[in-house]
């Protein structure tokens, strides 16, 4: 019993140090590699990645919400929509089959989609358009935000990046997603392998 309580003291310990501040050369890196450019450094920095892309000016990179993307890039809504979209990127396992059907369980109702191939550089890339009412996602723990009507989901899934294929994913209200297709299309004309 002594020896589970000093465990436990350890590892309150050990939990409760804070994280150190980078110092000013780190801060310079980050600020200089945060571009639009591919896999922008962030705090807690981007997963490597094996394909560079460069981010149409129209797309404004955030903080991503979760370790699991490589980025996430904001699309203000257009006129009319009462909310813009989001683009993720983020890099995965699985088949491209399968992650369209996966993309395409995600809407319901009258649920229109379209998949496109295409060859940029030595890259096989599809780009996918999905349009219905959006169910969302949840991070684990959190709950779904709920059913969207009108929306769609432009994505491009590029493979041949020496590993796991890269998924980028645009959603939000169709008539914003849709405004966005040629800066979309200008983003996927970037790729390239690293």
């Amino acid at each position: 019993m002594r020896n589970l309580l000093m465990a436990l003291a350890l590892v309150a310990v050990a939990c409760s140090d804070e994280p150190k501040a980078p110092s000013a050369e780190a801060a310079k890196s980050t600020t200089a590699v945060s571009s639009n450019t591919a896999a922008p450094a962030k705090q807690g920095g981007p997963r490597e990645s094996t394909l560079k892309w460069t981010a149409p000016a129209s797309f404004e990179l955030v903080d991503k919400p979760s370790p699991m993307r490589l980025a996430t890039y904001k699309v203000k809504p257009a006129e009319g929509d009462s909310e813009g979209a989001e683009l993720s990127v983020s890099q995965a396992g699985g088949d491209t089959t399968s992650n369209i059907e996966r993309w395409k369980k995600q809407f319901s109702g009258d649920v229109r989609s379209n998949v496109e191939e295409r060859t940029v550089g030595a890259l096989k890339v599809s780009v996918v358009t999905i349009e219905g009412t959006f169910m969302g996602m949840s991070m684990p723990g959190a709950p779904a935000s709920g059913p969207k009507e009108n929306s769609m989901l432009l994505g491009a899934i590029v493979e041949g990046t020496k590993g796991e294929a890269h998924f980028f994913k645009l959603t939000g209200p169709a008539k914003t997603v849709d405004s966005a297709r040629k800066a979309f299309d200008e983003l996927v004309q970037s790729f390239a392998p690293r």
